[in-house]
């Protein structure tokens, strides 16, 4: 029982990556979200496809109002491991790397 509400969080905490002493790296903003959308599924998605773990994060009075309302009217904050947040960044802008393409 000690894991109950953790259960979104536990993938994301396994990928989390680690700091040399064992401890996990700080999350960090990528991007806010609208609340009546999808946008925070496939932004999620997207990351997950290229190996970076991600967390939601409900600003304001979001978690009270998910409850309610079953989302969140502030939006959602998306986080990601400091370490790869430029790399996320690189993703949701949707440019190519090779200059080729």
């Amino acid at each position: 029982m000690k894991d109950w509400g953790l259960h979104e969080y536990n993938k994301a905490y396994d990928a989390w990556p680690k700091n040399a002493d064992g401890s996990t790296v700080a999350p960090a903003f990528l991007t806010h979200c609208s609340p009546l959308d999808l946008d925070a599924e496939m932004v999620q998605s997207m990351l997950e496809a290229y190996g970076i773990p991600s967390i939601r994060n409900l600003p304001g009075n979001g978690q009270f109002g998910e409850l309610i309302l079953g989302m969140s009217g502030d939006g959602i904050d998306i986080l990601v491991p400091e370490t790869m947040r430029d790399q996320a960044r690189q993703l949701l802008k949707g440019e190519p790397e090779d200059d080729e393409l």
